[in-house]
């Protein structure tokens, strides 16, 4: 009996540190984005993303909830234009679910520029893990000054 209770604690073990290892390489992927962003590096940016990546933001217009499309490659350049570490996005890894090469993250976010707070929201992100490397296939986000808590 305590060979297989010693068992059954060794192989939870091995799973509970797999899964944390594989939320762990999920996160370096999404942190890779925002260390380019502060870091002005168009290259890092475009990097983080699959290649046939979408990143919308949801926002507001005339009362209306609109959606802007906006391509990775424009993202990245626009970042890059800026000074290194004006752009500093600082995210809560709230939930993060896998199932095999797919990836969810919910991530709510504070955004300062220049050191000053600007706005905040959620970024919700759908990863895929592409030759072993996690690639962000979609990021979606939401943007307001408050509340932020």
């Amino acid at each position: 009996m305590k060979a297989v209770l010693t068992t059954m604690f060794v192989l939870t073990h091995v799973f509970i540190c797999r899964a944390q290892a594989t939320e762990d390489s999920v996160k370096a992927a999404v942190n890779l984005l925002f260390e380019g962003m502060k870091n002005s590096d168009a290259v890092a940016i475009r990097n983080a993303f699959a290649d046939s990546a979408v990143l919308q933001s949801i926002g507001t217009r005339e009362g209306k909830t609109i959606i802007r499309d906006e391509s990775v490659k424009d993202f990245s350049a626009s970042i890059s234009k800026i000074a290194k570490g004006d752009a500093d996005e600082r995210i809560q890894f709230e939930t993060i679910k896998m199932d095999g090469p797919l990836a969810l993250v919910w991530a709510p976010y504070k955004f300062y520029y220049k050191g000053q707070f600007s706005h905040c929201g959620v970024d919700s992100f759908q990863l895929v893990r592409i030759n072993g490397i996690w690639k962000i296939q979609y990021l979606i986000d939401t943007r307001r000054k408050q509340p932020c808590e």
